[in-house]
């Protein structure tokens, strides 16, 4: 798929910390562009810390719910990784 490149493109960077379970204190790093109006989009994982140290993979990213209005939104994130 090729895409204008007049798109709306928002730059994510963000780090998600796990609080409980298998994961507790560690972290995944996520950073790349994301093509908002593109139905899914896919971001790299760039890194982590515990668990996920020297973590590589990708998310897809989907809007479920978007509010235009207040700006609010539901995005769902599957995310494949790969950690030692």
């Amino acid at each position: 798929m090729v895409l204008p490149l007049y798109l709306p493109v928002l730059f994510l960077q963000t780090l998600h910390h796990f609080k409980t379970g298998k994961y507790n204190g560690s972290t995944i790093m996520i950073l790349g562009r994301n093509t908002v109006l593109s139905k899914v989009r896919e971001m790299p994982v760039v890194g982590g810390s515990g668990m996920f140290r020297f973590a590589r993979g990708y998310v897809e990213a989907q809007t479920k719910w978007f509010d235009i209005k207040t700006g609010d939104a539901t995005v769902e994130y599957k995310c494949y990784i790969l950690h030692y």
